[in-house]
């Protein structure tokens, strides 16, 4: 565990009190190769409940999970132009195997769309094949220049999803319910207010028609893309030749989708929620949800105490609690509650002789700092009362969370206040700009378009930056 440094304060060093706090907790390490990570046990457990909350969620729409090779043919990458060429800086490509020089290079999965792609087009035959829904879970590497811990690496793991459709209202049914099953996943398991909507066709996806987006505030204001739904319209079908035998005995293209959601959420998370003192997980998906901490001066303290423990870590677990005892006795309980706290473990127990006594124990909340998130409760019907407090907690978390991005969106109808505005949050504005336009304020501010929102105010209004009516608003702000 990394404990050399000094947790930096969020509002002195954003920056450097994210990479700290990252390897302070536990949750992954630099990789031997520049801008690789290593994800470690407690940052792989909150990345697989993640997963589980998620594919849960998936298979009830009917989605099932397959595997595919990380190897990809160039000449696959070629076949669908915009596709390539969104691609082309970011691409990993082997021209060695085997002690030889390949025939043809072969790319590193950047993503699976020509994959997939390749693959409908020889099982998908008839009507009857449709529609096919698949989800993968594996990793990807996009070689990028500038990288962060979860938020930006060269290899990183996701979840993608692709479908294929006889219409083009079911292709993009699909598209807006998997963005629906993003929003609830971000809202209700990682207590993340998350903005759904639209992509500007700067920001689309290089392939898709219409790529919408699920936009997160961070704890400084920027804006983290935190899972994306692709309507690819028939472009990719096009390029691989996917057709089926209709009811009509003739042979249209499908319409397919896409749909992503990375481990740059745990970024999200540790974002949206931390603090100075470090992590705050949400109850749901923490690996650990209350930590036990025994107090106790010698061994006949200790033989009481551990007892006790006992008999309350095993009522957690029977009440379905994700619990652990901190039994180290090379520490001190101050050292033990700074450690947990810099872990985000929703809530704490401490239990001594005195608490033995009084048939008692101290319950404490992560999201509530000092005295006055801790209460004395009583040993009967403990677990019931833990299992109340996380989900009190879990209600306070995307409450905070909420309020932190509502008190820092502003509706702005100027340049000078929107840059104002966008430089510490997000902008609300009425545009009828152009993709010269979007380009020339990212230029100037460094905002872009995170997305233009699903819900719409009614009515129309005055575009901020050419004056022109506009009948749709738009949130910008600087991004990760």
């Amino acid at each position: 565990m990394a404990k050399a440094d000094k947790l930096p304060k969020q509002n002195q060093d954003f920056n450097a009190w994210y990479n700290t706090v990252v390897l302070q907790a536990d949750m992954a390490d630099y990789g031997p190769v520049r801008g690789t990570m290593i994800v470690k046990p407690y940052g792989w457990a909150l990345w697989e409940n993640i997963q589980a909350a998620l594919d849960s969620r998936f298979k009830a729409t009917g989605v099932e999970n397959a595997g595919f090779p990380m190897f990809i043919p160039m000449e696959f990458l070629r076949r669908e132009a915009k596709h390539v060429e969104g691609f082309a800086p970011e691409l990993a490509v082997v021209t060695h195997g085997g002690g030889k020089e390949l025939e043809e290079p072969v790319v590193v999965r950047p993503t699976s769309e020509t994959l997939i792609g390749h693959a409908y087009s020889n099982w998908i035959q008839s009507y009857r094949d449709l529609p096919v829904l698949l989800n993968l879970w594996n990793s990807v590497v996009r070689w990028e220049l500038r990288t962060k811990i979860f938020l930006r690496t060269l290899e990183f793991y996701w979840q993608e999803g692709h479908t294929a459709h006889a219409s083009a209202e079911e292709a993009q049914e699909r598209t807006m319910m998997m963005l629906d099953a993003y929003t609830d996943f971000a809202v209700n398991e990682a207590a993340v207010p998350v903005i759904p909507g639209e992509k500007s066709e700067l920001e689309r996806f290089a392939g898709a028609d219409r790529t919408f987006t699920i936009e997160a505030m961070m704890g400084d204001g920027k804006a983290l893309q935190s899972g994306t739904s692709h309507n690819l319209g028939q472009n990719f079908s096009k390029a691989f030749d996917i057709t089926y035998l209709d009811e009509n005995n003739e042979r249209p293209y499908c319409w397919t989708t896409s749909w992503g959601l990375s481990s740059r959420f745990i970024g999200a998370i540790i974002m949206t929620h931390g603090d100075d003192k470090g992590l705050k997980l949400p109850p749901r998906l923490a690996p650990i949800q209350t930590v036990i901490v025994p107090i106790y001066r010698n061994d006949d303290e200790a033989t009481a105490v551990m007892a006790a423990v006992a008999r309350i870590e095993n009522e957690l677990k029977t009440a379905g609690v994700r619990v652990k005892v901190d039994n180290r006795d090379n520490l001190s309980p101050g050292f033990k509650f700074n450690d947990w706290e810099m872990r985000g473990v929703p809530t704490r127990i401490e239990i001594g002789p005195r608490d033995l006594e009084n048939n008692s124990v101290a319950l404490a909340r992560r999201d509530v700092p000092g005295r006055d998130g801790k209460q004395f409760v009583a040993r009967d019907g403990l677990a019931e009362k833990v299992v109340a407090l996380l989900d009190d907690v879990q209600v306070a978390m995307l409450a905070a969370a909420t309020a932190f991005r509502d008190a820092n969106t502003e509706d702005v109808d100027n340049y000078n206040d929107f840059r104002r505005a966008t430089a510490k949050g997000f902008a609300r504005v009425w545009w009828a700009g152009t993709n010269e336009d979007e380009n020339r304020i990212k230029e100037e501010t460094k905002a872009t378009i995170r997305c233009i929102p699903m819900e719409q105010p009614t009515g129309t209004g005055t575009c901020f930056f050419t004056g022109k009516s506009a009948d749709k608003v738009a949130i910008f702000a600087r991004s990760y």
